[in-house]
């Protein structure tokens, strides 16, 4: 995913890039400083998926705008249903 920190408020904004290289773009209300970017990420994550923040962590790109993260206890297709709805409904 590609964040896009000091937003006004943490959504996702649409697709970055096209193709294989395509990533969730995601605005962050949080500043990427100390590590409240990232725990911003989590917890919306975790709201969107609904599921436990535990379950969830910076796989790569902890310093990065571009995050790879890793989402324990759900499946692929749960994801991408998750994400037509909430991208069709924008």
């Amino acid at each position: 995913m590609r964040a896009q920190p000091g937003a006004k408020k943490t959504a996702i904004t649409g697709i970055y890039g096209e193709g294989s290289a395509a990533q969730l773009k995601i605005a962050v209300h949080a500043q990427p400083i100390e590590g409240r970017g990232n725990a911003a990420l989590i917890a919306f994550l975790a709201d969107t998926f609904n599921m436990p923040k535990s379950s969830i962590e910076v796989f790569s790109g902890e310093l990065a705008r571009s995050k790879v993260f890793l989402l324990r206890g759900i499946t692929i297709a749960q994801v991408q249903g998750i994400l037509a709805l909430t991208l069709r409904s924008e």
